[in-house]
């Protein structure tokens, strides 16, 4: 087991770490316990009672969250010649297609944090599947990240874009913006969040959905909330 420091054991000591917490009062325990010397980024952990290595009960969605994520994404975007100034001009970092694809393959560069793609990039894309997929990097039309629409694509990421899926735990792990945010907007954003999930719930799923949730700041410990109250959450 990981060897925790002093800062995290003296947060988890003032709160009791098996009670179940309303949203607002969670939030609250997650911003005294963010110490460190960086603005860190408030996370949400949900248990859902799907099977995800059924492809009928595999949970995954995008969400513009209402006050962003607060991180600057670096994105890259793959086009033809043509397109690659219309793609800058929309915020991409990076924009063009062979000569970047050559440059990820040989140099292993992942200088970028979100990757675009035109529909006719992806022959291009999938050279570098093998590099990309491992990170979390391949464009996926599910996900808007395959698309003709380039400049939107773009704005919903600097908007504060997130995707969220469940992994081979059926757990979901989704930034949800940053300690300096403060509750309020916190809460505004995992509402959002939530709603979505539970709208994206799979009919195949049975019994309950949400099993366990926690938020957390990036070095502190998680807080835990009521899965029932979470489900109140829900804007209607």
């Amino acid at each position: 087991m990981a060897k925790r420091g002093k800062k995290y054991l003296e947060s988890k000591q003032s709160y009791d770490s098996t009670q179940e917490y309303e949203l607002t009062d969670a939030l609250e325990l997650v911003e005294k316990s963010a110490k460190a010397n960086f603005d860190e980024t408030v996370e949400l952990h949900l248990k859902l009672g799907v099977d995800s290595r059924h492809a009928d009960q595999q949970v995954r969605g995008t969400i513009v969250l209402p006050h962003g994520t607060g991180k600057e994404q670096k994105i890259l975007a793959f086009v033809k010649e043509d397109r690659v100034q219309e793609a800058l001009d929309a915020g991409a970092d990076y924009a063009g297609g062979d000569e970047l694809a050559d440059r990820i393959q040989k140099e292993n560069w992942l200088d970028f944090d979100v990757v675009i793609a035109t529909p006719d990039m992806m022959a291009t894309v999938g050279k570098i599947g093998r590099i990309l997929g491992p990170q979390g990097l391949m464009p996926n039309p599910k996900t808007g990240t395959v698309t003709m629409d380039v400049a939107g694509a773009i704005a919903e990421i600097k908007a504060g874009k997130v995707e969220y899926r469940t992994d081979k735990a059926n757990l979901i792990h989704v930034p949800t913006g940053k300690v300096s945010f403060g509750t309020e907007k916190l809460a505004d954003n995992i509402r959002a969040l939530v709603t979505a999930i539970v709208k994206d719930k799979p009919a195949a799923s049975k019994g309950r959905y949400i099993r366990s949730i926690t938020v957390t700041s990036t070095m502190g410990p998680g807080v835990k909330l009521s899965p029932q109250r979470a489900m109140d959450l829900v804007e209607k």
